[in-house]
């Protein structure tokens, strides 16, 4: 009975190393995780449609989703019906917790921390429009002034943005202060 189990074993040990090939070359592996990169983030994509495609269903709201890849993370857009602004919810914040909420859908599914962002209704486009104004005409008025303003506190998403507007306006910069939820972002004039 010993030698038929080490029969086996040796069966199955003789079938592994044949399936077995050989490692890639680095070039190949390079190339193989840059495609591997963008693959894991449309997969990222994918899984945050169905998840929000889910959502959308269980609370009846009509809504076209649409996935892409944009600077390194995984976009994903919801436009339709009026009831998708109760989505965004004041100031973005019901956005800011979907948001959080698929990141984590996609974290369970790939054990991956996902960058994700979400936008619906087109709120974060509008929303950068209006930062960038923001952000351009604070560094024009500490330019003219010579005082430093600060600006009301913001997500990190929208105090990126100002501060690439404000970096974009020669003779200001910015830097954020305070702590989360109350940071914020002060913009002065370079001396």
């Amino acid at each position: 009975m010993s030698e038929t189990v080490r029969a086996a074993e040796n069966e199955e040990t003789e079938s592994e190393v044949q399936t077995t090939s050989p490692a890639p070359a680095p070039e190949e592996m390079a190339d193989s995780s840059a495609k591997s990169g963008e693959e894991l983030l449309v997969h990222e994509g994918d899984i945050a449609g169905d998840y929000l495609e889910q959502l959308l269903d269980v609370l009846d709201y009509d809504g076209d989703i649409d996935l892409d890849v944009e600077a390194g993370r995984a976009v994903v857009s919801i436009d339709g019906g009026e009831e998708l602004e109760k989505l965004v919810g004041t100031r973005g914040s019901v956005l800011e917790a979907l948001q959080e909420l698929t990141r984590l859908a996609v974290q369970q599914e790939t054990g991956v921390r996902s960058r994700l962002m979400l936008d619906i209704a087109g709120w974060r486009a509008g929303r950068r429009v209006e930062l960038r104004e923001l952000g351009r005409s604070a560094a024009e008025k500490v330019l003219s002034s010579g005082e430093k303003v600060r600006l009301h506190p913001m997500t990190p998403f929208e105090r990126k943005i100002v501060h690439d507007a404000v970096a974009s306006v020669k003779g200001a910069y910015s830097e954020s202060e305070g702590e989360e939820p109350q940071r914020r972002v002060v913009v002065f004039r370079e001396s």
